[in-house]
């Protein structure tokens, strides 16, 4: 089976994508969204975004990574998939799933749902554009508010010359309610599809995974907010490993800190890492108690150093 680290937008960045591919066999990594909207970007923008492409478009763990585009604009969606293409990046992705309103109301992302015909003319530009042996591929969602959309979405996804799609198994309107999964859609579409299905959605251990994959007939996953509650979810799924204890992650809270500082975002730390305890929560209770102990500091230091005292009590408990 394949795993893939999907994007998230001002989550899933490139040291995030560093650290969880040096722990992690993931078989990709997609980035965050380059937005397009009339003209050709400079090559800084997709640097920035992605600074793997420097290094032959992979993590330093030698994953290889896929720039992610997001536009309305078939010919400027071109021009930039072919600059992505010849600066390095591992294939180009097309983003037809983000439900964020700023995207949507300017018909990016998942608005274009309601459009297959304009998901056709997009996908069909990147693919002329970008050289053969060099994948193109597509995010959806099942549609905009009824997933019976997703024949017609796929379709023209597929009659476009996309080499695979990745569908999160919901629609705009059901946001990410875990109630609104709708893997067996994806079933359907695998009897109905010639190009590979990446499912993605409501895959948070090893036993998902498997029901997932067994629903959607795919050997596929992607994985996105399950990557930042269980750090190390890609080798649970794939190879069914223990979930990392909370000493583990401690420690790798503290590399976090690390990458953070040192790279061109150490202003930001204190909201990332507290962003990252929003979803380790979910799996790691200590994590709720010490969330408590850091919201309050709005400076690096002070953060560093509850984490490196959860981390000395942690150790203080483990047997001899």
């Amino acid at each position: 089976m394949r795993v893939i680290l999907g994007p998230m937008e001002g989550v899933l960045d490139h040291l995030m994508r560093e650290m969880l591919t040096d722990i992690n066999d993931y078989d990709l990594c997609v980035t965050e969204f380059v937005r397009i909207v009339d003209q050709l970007l400079p090559k800084s923008v997709f640097h920035r975004l992605c600074p793997e492409l420097q290094q032959g478009g992979k993590t330093k763990a030698g994953t290889p990574v896929r720039v992610q585009l997001l536009g309305q604009d078939p010919h400027w969606m071109a021009e930039n998939a072919y600059r992505a293409h010849q600066l390095g990046s591992a294939g180009v992705d097309i983003n037809f799933g983000c439900p964020a309103k700023s995207v949507n109301k300017s018909r990016g992302g998942a608005v274009l749902l309601k459009d297959p015909e304009q998901i056709y003319q997009i996908v069909k530009s990147v693919r002329d554009a970008v050289h053969p042996t060099k994948p193109v591929t597509a995010k959806v969602r099942l549609g905009w508010d009824d997933p019976t959309h997703c024949f017609e979405i796929a379709d023209a996804v597929q009659q476009a010359g996309a080499d695979e799609i990745a569908i999160h198994a919901r629609t705009k309107v059901d946001g990410y309610k875990a109630d609104t999964i709708k893997w067996d859609y994806l079933g359907q579409l695998r009897q109905h599809l010639r190009m590979p299905i990446i499912a993605n959605g409501e895959v948070w251990n090893y036993q998902d995974g498997q029901r997932c994959m067994a629903t959607t007939q795919t050997d596929a996953l992607m994985v996105c907010r399950g990557a930042l509650n269980l750090p190390n979810l890609c080798n649970v799924v794939k190879h069914n490993d223990r979930h990392m204890t909370w000493t583990e992650v401690l420690t790798l809270l503290l590399k976090y800190s690390e990458y953070e500082i040192k790279g061109d975002k150490g202003l930001y730390y204190p909201n990332r890492v507290k962003q990252w305890f929003a979803y380790l929560r979910h799996e790691y209770p200590q994590a709720k108690a010490l969330f408590v102990d850091i919201r309050s500091h709005k400076k690096a230091a002070p953060i560093i150093e509850v984490l490196q005292r959860a981390q000395d009590s942690e150790q203080l408990k483990q047997p001899n």
